[in-house]
């Protein structure tokens, strides 16, 4: 059976295990946290839910603008992906996409960008410590 590009993606980034055949969603174990890689409308899609504590939302968001200037990940609200022990329900979540039929050079620098991307958003959901957040009320726009 030939590889999938959910396979090819995993085996570019070097990641040990392997995705179940046909699989077109799988998640990853990566320093601590779950990054789902999907397989979606012709492209590999990396998601990591970072809160489903709806508080969270006006702080997260008044980041997003500075950090597009930074990165590709995209912070949304939703369900981020079919795959993964995220409960069931609406969460914040980045993703970043790239072409399914993308190199693998191409595959290793999008799997690096959103780990890092995930460890600074990962970082701010832990600063605020489970306290609600109140509203903002202004853009904020923070680097």
């Amino acid at each position: 059976m030939a590889e999938t590009r959910l396979e090819r993606f995993l085996r570019s980034v070097g990641y040990p295990d392997r995705a179940p055949g046909g699989s077109v969603s799988f998640a990853m174990r990566v320093d601590g946290m779950e990054i789902v890689a999907e397989e979606a409308g012709g492209r590999i899609v990396l998601s990591f839910a970072l809160t489903d504590d709806a508080s969270a939302l006006p702080l997260l968001a008044s980041y997003a603008m500075g950090r597009m200037l930074r990165e590709d990940a995209v912070l949304s609200y939703g369900v981020p992906s079919r795959q993964g022990s995220t409960p069931p329900g609406r969460t914040a979540f980045l993703w970043q996409d790239a072409p399914a039929d993308a190199d693998g050079l191409t595959f290793v620098r999008l799997f690096e960008t959103f780990a890092d991307s995930c460890d600074w958003w990962r970082a701010r959901v832990d600063e605020r410590g489970g306290t609600g957040l109140g509203e903002i009320s202004e853009a904020v726009i923070i680097p």
